[in-house]
């Protein structure tokens, strides 16, 4: 079969076409049939497809976290209460208004129990935080070093919660390379912490 052949085909009487030429355009139909079949119907299948394996990957992942918290909520609760015990013993340790006075007189009586000479003890202005304040005071103590130590042990010994900033010791009159029995200055911030009520804690 040449051009020419084909050039001559009769489309009005296509019965009389040699049957090549009849197999090669049942071919091309069914291939142009499938193509279209594909596009507008199978290829929107496979993207629903995708869509659902991708919900369902999602899901499962949703799911296994979900057992993994439901599997340990029981310890998850026992930490809670844990923790609010904890929480609940903190804040008690942290003074009300009114104790506040009594709580500056029992930090200064530490110092002066451990043998120290206080040269400042200055309160500061409260800061307040999320639902406490602090309330710093400058200290400036004449002192040994074992005389600081008792010092700094006493204040954790207080039912309190008392902390030390900012330390800095340094030997009188600026002498150097004396015993641990050397008269020193120490210069820090105590910083105690008393608990806001619900009119003060916003």
């Amino acid at each position: 079969m040449n051009l020419q052949e084909l050039n001559e085909l009769d489309f009005s009487n296509i019965g009389e076409w040699p049957l090549a030429i009849k197999l090669i355009i049942i071919l091309l139909v069914c291939t142009g049939i499938g193509v279209a079949w594909y596009f507008f119907n199978i290829e929107d299948q496979y993207k629903r497809l995708a869509r659902v394996q991708q919900t369902e990957s999602e899901l499962r992942d949703d799911f296994e976290l979900k057992q993994g918290r439901a599997a340990n909520l029981d310890a998850y609760r026992e930490q809670l209460a844990e923790m609010q015990e904890s929480f609940g013993t903190m804040i008690r340790q942290l003074p009300n208004k009114t104790e506040v006075a009594d709580l500056l007189v029992d930090v200064s009586q530490a110092g002066l129990a451990a043998g120290l000479q206080f040269e400042l003890f200055q309160p500061e202005a409260e800061l307040p935080r999320e639902f406490y304040a602090e309330l710093p005071i400058k200290l400036r103590v004449n002192g040994t070093y074992h005389e600081f130590g008792d010092f700094v042990s006493g204040l954790a010994s207080l039912p309190r919660i008392v902390t030390i900033h900012n330390i800095v010791i340094k030997p009188t009159n600026n002498r150097r390379g004396q015993s641990g029995d050397a008269p020193l200055v120490l210069e820090a911030v105590a910083k105690t912490y008393r608990y806001l009520d619900d009119e003060e804690g916003g």
